[in-house]
């Protein structure tokens, strides 16, 4: 058998598939596109769940796909055995209501048998306990003998997700020999040592469970299969573990070669070189498409694996920064699957450098703290952290949960999770609620879920505002209807719609729906699974029915604005990427008529320099009068005439290109002005960072951008009424206010001083000596912690070695303040205690160092007390 590469394993199965008349498909992006069930895509089938349940039509009724995937369900165990990986590759064959079990099972054994050369008595097949049907197929179509087919219970051989589709499975273990077992006699199929290894799944969707446990056989029956690509290398090519495939085992020893170790002589070595060639695939891909480290989400996850592979570099002995170099590695040895990789290579390195800078910063510091808090568990004699110290460590200094976890393990101790949680309740809101109860689709339930996934809507708006169609649905708050009647709320879905809905950033047309007998507001637009666009408002008057023809009217001055707005977007992101760099990426947008909103991946605030830069520029080219283009082309067409994609956009195959001029090049749906000159004016209004590595630009255009300098022209008026002045000798005025507010306040400080001084009267006669140090103990009134600073300067300036205490009265509250020389505090004086026990007598706290401290008290009449007191608690610390 040949030894097949993971790149070659992979083509084979998509040509071959393709030859069994399936659509092959490109991996989705690992960011679930309308399912809040999941935060990454973990298996082949999670991106296709529209098509199983007939929520979408498929592009075609047989699919095949390379899906990437990322698990992180047992991410602790990563690195520590040779099986665990959170980052893997499905193979996958799909039918959606065409073939069923016979031809699944028939290409999964004439793939593994005549293409890749499996032998096939080292093959067997495993049917759920009921399943006579597979069992029969097995044995009498493919011809394997009925006591090397393995019966198994619900629990391996069936695939349910709580309510939804399901249906049993059927896997298909190899036999890699006895090197790979455990010598056991009864040591079998099932086992669970790496002898027999499952490579395919082949779950057969025939039923659909009501969440109760009763099944109901489904009509259109439906085929999701899986094969790990990495797992199938490793049976392929005989080699011991996912890490010894052929382009896992090339990045493998690019990390033995940075840390100058070698793999297979030390088990601790071994598991973080192991830990950081996991990590930095699932990293890699991750920021290919799109997500960034942050500390909610799925940008926690990419934060905990970033800052993991980095910890363990630290342990191998890596100095300064190595993931982007990895990363190189994975891009080479990927590339051929996923072009994406390259094309984002410069970004991707940029992201993982600027993580591993700033964990590198806190690290230290972190680790000298959990040092700290180890030694206070050690003193009390608990073995566990609070959650409260888990929290500021991640908190404080970005170590994720996990990471305090093993470092605390690697030492014997626990640690208080639910405590953890507790203390980061705020930080996670966001997380429980992209988790909330959702239907099998992870998407809310809706009214919208029992339109007929047949019904599509054509967009004719980017050549008519105004249009006439025929209304296709229509649906109430809770339910579809006939009709809607004056007061009511609903959604109007019609064939043909000018209006455009919430897409890309830009937001959702408004306008009216009429008959002749009704008309309908539409407050917003949106778009809808299946190509669906729905016209949201209320019944202003009259009554509209199904099937009726309607005149569909888009706000026009709205659209407009929106226009121009979203057309500065494109100038705006090609003047960022020349004034700032290529590494500029797109990370969101929002189009408004008011307004535009940029939200952008760069690494620093911007200079005054770069953003007035990046506004003349933009300026320039509306100036310039652009023409603006769009043309229709196929994905890989368009990526080669130099479009801008957006990071981690699923796009069809064929896209829209906006073009305006030379200048600007992008993949867009969204609507746009016809010449850059329509857009008259930009001005930035706001610069600022929004989470780690990303920033926001918020602008405006046109008349907005007129009446922005009304507004600052009224203000500046108003500024100048207030001093006095006319609008052009504002600054000036300003300057010689504050060299006079300066001069005010030097006389005001030094009669305040003077005062201070005045009301203490000649205190030196007031040098008490306590256990040989000199104490200076007294009260002052109408003096602020300022001047009571000051005083206690001068004053031990004057004593030369000793304590000062001071105590100020200020109307209903008094301030304390103690200062503690070099030579008193070597014999035990402490300003910081000193204080804490004076301030307590006039029913205050406070604290601070040992050479100075200071605190409040709420009852100023016991200030006189206090101060006497202050001898007795020095005297106890110099005991």
């Amino acid at each position: 058998m040949k030894k097949y590469g993971v790149n070659e394993l992979r083509q084979m199965f998509l040509d071959f598939m393709e030859s069994k008349g399936h659509l092959v498909m490109k991996s989705f992006s690992l960011v679930p596109q309308g399912d809040k069930s999941l935060f990454l895509i973990n298996a082949g089938m999670a991106p296709l769940k529209p098509y199983f349940t007939g929520a979408e039509i498929p592009p075609r009724t047989r699919v095949a796909t390379c899906q990437k995937c990322i698990r992180t369900g047992d991410i602790e165990n990563v690195g520590k055995t040779a099986r665990h990986g959170t980052f893997f590759e499905m193979l996958g064959n799909f039918s959606f209501g065409d073939y069923f079990k016979h031809e699944a099972i028939a290409w999964s054994w004439e793939f593994l048998t005549k293409v890749v050369g499996l032998d096939p008595e080292r093959l067997y097949p495993s049917v759920y306990l009921e399943d006579d049907e597979a069992f029969e197929i097995w044995n009498k179509e493919i011809g394997i003998p009925a006591e090397r087919i393995f019966r198994f219970g619900k629990e391996d051989n069936f695939w349910e997700h709580g309510a939804g589709p399901c249906g049993p499975c059927s896997e298909i273990y190899y036999d890699r020999g006895e090197k790979y077992g455990c010598g056991k006699p009864d040591c079998t199929v099932g086992c669970e040592c790496d002898r027999y290894i499952e490579v395919w799944n082949n779950v057969f969707t025939q039923f659909e469970n009501d969440g109760n446990g009763n099944y109901e056989t489904l009509q259109n029956k439906n085929i999701d299969t899986g094969m790990g690509l990495e797992r199938l290398a490793v049976v392929v090519q005989d080699v011991d573990s996912i890490f010894d495939v052929d382009t896992i085992c090339s990045l493998r020893n690019l990390v033995c070669q940075v840390a100058g170790k070698e793999y297979g002589k030390d088990y601790q070595t071994d598991v973080s070189i192991r830990l950081i060639t996991d990590h930095i695939r699932s990293a890699t891909f991750m920021i290919s498409d799109g997500i960034m480290p942050t500390n909610e989400g799925r940008g926690y996850v990419l934060r905990r694996l970033i800052r993991r592979a980095a910890r363990h570099g630290r342990l191998l002995g890596i100095e300064g920064t190595f993931l982007a170099k990895l990363s190189a590695e994975v891009i080479s040895g990927s590339k051929d699957g996923y072009p994406e990789l390259e094309d984002k290579k410069e970004f991707i390195f940029k992201v993982l450098t600027n993580e591993e800078n700033q964990f590198n910063k806190t690290i230290d510091q972190g680790l000298r703290i959990l040092a700290d808090m180890e030694e206070e568990m050690k003193a009390a004699g608990a073995r566990e952290l609070s959650g409260e110290n888990a929290f500021k460590l991640y908190d404080t200094y970005g170590f994720p949960l996990d990471l305090t976890k093993e470092i605390l393990e690697e030492k014997g101790y626990g640690i208080d999770e639910d405590g953890f949680q507790a203390a980061m309740e705020e930080q996670r809101v966001k997380a429980r609620t992209a988790r909330e109860v959702t239907n099998y689709m992870g998407a809310d339930a809706t009214v919208y879920d029992e339109i007929d996934p047949s019904v599509t809507t054509e967009f004719v708006g980017y050549e008519h505002l105004t249009f006439e169609s025929q209304v296709t649905v229509l649906a109430g708050e809770s339910e579809l209807a006939s009709s809607l009647v004056e007061g009511q709320k609903g959604t109007v879905f019609v064939k043909e719609t000018p209006f455009y809905a919430t897409m890309g950033g830009q937001e959702g047309d408004t306008g009216v729906i009429e008959t002749a007998n009704g008309k309908f507001v539409v407050e917003d637009t949106i778009k809808l699974r299946g190509g669906k666009i729905g016209h949201v408002g209320h019944m202003e008057s009259g009554m509209i029915s199904e099937g009726e023809t309607v005149s569909l009217k888009v706000a026009e001055s709205r659209r407009r604005d929106t226009e121009k707005n979203h057309s500065a977007t494109h100038l705006l992101q090609k003047a960022l990427k020349t004034v700032l760099g290529s590494h500029v990426e797109q990370k969101g947008s929002l189009v408004t008529p008011d307004r535009l909103r940029f939200d952008f991946a760069h690494f620093q605030a911007m200079t005054e320099e770069e953003l007035e830069k990046t506004e003349a520029l933009v300026n320039q080219e509306i100036q310039a009068a652009l023409p603006v283009e769009t043309a229709v082309m196929d994905i890989e067409e368009a990526k080669k005439s130099g479009a801008m994609a957006l990071f981690g956009e699923k796009y069809d195959q064929k896209v829209r290109v906006v073009s305006m001029g030379d200048f600007s090049k992008e993949l867009c749906g969204g609507t746009h002005v016809k010449n850059t000159s329509s857009i008259m004016l930009f001005k930035i209004v706001s610069e600022a960072g929004v989470a780690a590595g990303v920033r926001r630009i918020e602008a405006l255009t046109g008349n907005a951008v007129v009446d922005y300098y009304k507004k600052q022209e009224n203000m500046l008026k108003e500024a100048a009424k207030a001093l006095k002045t006319q609008p052009a000798e504002v600054t000036e005025k300003i300057t010689h206010m504050q060299a006079e507010i300066k001069v005010l306040h030097s006389e005001n400080e030094s009669l305040k001083s003077k005062l201070a001084q005045g009301s203490l009267g000649d205190v030196m006669d007031q040098v008490a000596e306590v256990k040989g140090v000199k104490l200076l103990a007294a009260k002052v009134e109408g003096v602020d912690m300022n001047g009571l600073r000051d005083l206690g300067d001068q004053l031990k300036e004057k004593l030369g070695e000793g304590v000062v205490v001071l105590a100020a009265v200020n109307g209903a509250k008094v301030n304390f303040l103690a200062m503690a020389t070099d030579a008193a505090q070597k014999a035990g004086a402490h300003a910081g205690n000193l204080i804490k026990g004076v301030a307590a007598v006039a029913g205050g706290g406070g604290g601070g160092r040992p050479n100075m401290a200071q605190a409040g008290g709420k009852n100023p009449e016991k200030a006189q007390e206090a101060i006497d007191a202050a001898a007795g608690i020095l005297e106890q610390q110099l005991a």
